[in-house]
């Protein structure tokens, strides 16, 4: 059985404890702060202060596009995201040319999957867009996450046929 004697013993040096790290983040406070007011004063005497300019730099993007787009076709490419398990993300890209540049367009992407239950193409994402320009080159990035199988990608473009990618193999 524990005695008075040592609860007090134990909340004595629990006391001591707290106080010992008080004291020492006060005398770091202190240091920090009289290291600062001897930087400032050093600086002072210093001489004149010289303006440095720095420069924003880009950061590239962790994909690879292995060819331009190009009118009536649909080119797929993986993008290396970096994510863990079974999520592929991919960019679709297409040229877009529009007959009548005075009036707008508009477009559909549809990420489709192979169905061997039905032997039938079938929706699995959809996006949707338009255009004013003569020509612009349109994008859309699907992602597939957990869903191995065989799919393409069309672009329908207000008043033409669709156009399907090449179908591509997602495993995982």
């Amino acid at each position: 059985m524990p005695t008075r004697s040592a609860a007090v013993l134990a909340s004595g040096t629990t006391n001591a404890a707290k106080l010992f790290i008080a004291a020492l983040a006060f005398t770091s406070a202190y240091v920090g702060f009289s290291a600062y007011s001897s930087a400032g004063s050093a600086a002072v005497t210093a001489g004149p202060a010289t303006t440095i300019t720095l420069a924003a730099r880009e950061v590239p993007v962790t994909e690879e596009i292995t060819t331009a787009a190009v009118a009536d076709k649909v080119i797929v490419n993986v993008l290396a995201d970096g994510q863990a398990g079974c999520v592929k993300s991919y960019v679709a890209r297409s040229l877009l040319i529009n007959p009548d540049p005075d009036q707008g367009v508009s477009y559909r992407w549809r990420l489709t999957r192979w169905s061997p239950a039905t032997k039938t193409w079938r929706t699995y994402l959809s996006d949707h867009d338009g255009t004013a320009a003569a020509e612009q080159t349109v994008q859309w990035r699907p992602r597939v996450t957990g869903n191995p199988g065989w799919y393409r990608v069309e672009l329908k473009v207000q008043g033409a046929d669709p156009i399907n990618s090449d179908r591509f193999q997602v495993t995982c």
